[in-house]
């Protein structure tokens, strides 16, 4: 049992510092204009869609063939769509404290919470098998979800929500990882197929949100090439952190 609650805390440790020493960036975005929130948002999908192409995809595909990644994808994808629409209808989807930006960031939590459960299922197998390489597992998914964090609080900046509330959201999206480490102790070797497909999924969440909702937003804030810059930087960025890490 203390194993188990041990785990737990350390991979909803890893969850929340990952994502919340990203959020730290809230504090440092100050009465910004159009274009830097522009090319704020480009970043954003940027460091997303390295993260799928550099991470999430390949390793779904070491433990799965190319149907199951495919339909965790289209899986992922169909559901973030519906959840799109779901928001876009609710009155509160509709809700404009700055310009409308809360269903942008609600999302992007979404696909980063799904993204942190398989990864705590990691941390957790990786315990239950040897400690040593959960602890191992735990610091180097800490690390490489900051970027993850930065992509979360540029659209509730945008909203109009204080740096305080906007770093409060990033720690919230690194809890499912310490539900993730939990199952992952629970159901040890079992959890390798789990893995596979949640990561596939979480691919195709986050996948519809940089090219669904980031890239069209940042082109929305600002029509000019700041984007298109700032997102082949995020890739960059991206790229050499998940390599690096």
């Amino acid at each position: 049992m203390g194993n188990l609650m041990s785990t737990t805390l350390i991979g909803l440790s890893a969850g929340v510092i990952g994502t919340g020493l990203g959020g730290v960036l809230a504090f440092f975005i100050t009465n910004p204009s159009k274009r830097f929130l522009s090319g704020i948002t480009g970043l954003a999908a940027g460091i997303m869609t390295a993260i799928v192409t550099f991470e999430l995809i390949p390793e779904a595909f070491m433990i799965g063939d190319t149907f199951m990644v495919a339909m965790g994808i289209a899986l992922g994808t169909l559901l973030l769509s519906y959840l799109d629409e779901f928001i876009s209808k609710a009155s509160w989807g509709r809700m404009k404290r700055g310009e409308g930006y809360i269903k942008t960031a609600v999302l992007i939590g979404m696909g980063v919470a799904l993204h942190n459960f398989p990864e705590g299922l990691a941390i957790g197998s990786g315990f239950a098998a040897y400690p040593k390489l959960g602890i191992s597992l735990a610091i180097v998914i800490a690390l490489h979800n900051m970027p993850e964090g930065v992509a979360m609080i540029t659209p509730l900046k945008m909203d109009g929500y204080s740096s305080f509330h906007a770093f409060l959201w990033t720690l919230l999206a690194g809890v499912p990882m310490g539900l993730g480490a939990f199952m992952g102790v629970l159901i040890g070797e079992y959890a390798y197929t789990l893995i596979g497909i949640s990561l596939a999924f979480a691919g195709g969440t986050m996948l519809y949100i940089s090219f669904g909702e980031l890239i069209p937003k940042a082109k929305e804030l600002y029509p000019g090439k700041t984007s298109t810059f700032f997102a082949i930087m995020g890739f960059i960025l991206g790229m050499w952190v998940c390599k690096r890490f």
